[in-house]
């Protein structure tokens, strides 16, 4: 859908941006990889995070939560730097393998 809006100029606001907890589902028990200190990701959710805001053709990410915890968590994905394509392939790829 991404190149669809991108080709469009079609802003994108990821409204779940964890697709309802499938995301941290799939990497339950698995260590982030190290390299992704290489963008300042420090959790998981850091790293799905950046992988979206990096990502030219979204507009937007919203990612609700009521734990102030992951409220954190979630703001510290803004800081710091963000996966380039090369990163965002490699990461895609990762995900991929699990």
């Amino acid at each position: 859908m991404l190149p669809a809006a991108a080709e469009l100029g079609v802003a994108v606001l990821i409204n779940m941006p964890f697709g309802e907890g499938s995301l941290f589902r799939a990497v339950r028990g698995k260590a982030l990889p190290v390299w992704a200190s290489d963008f300042a990701a420090a959790s998981w959710g850091q790293f799905f995070l950046k992988y979206l805001l990096a990502n030219p053709t979204v507009t937007t990410v919203i990612p609700g939560t009521v734990n102030p915890e992951h409220m954190n968590d979630n703001l510290a994905a803004g800081r710091g730097p963000l996966p380039d394509t090369a990163m965002r392939k490699r990461m895609v790829q990762l995900m991929q393998s699990f």
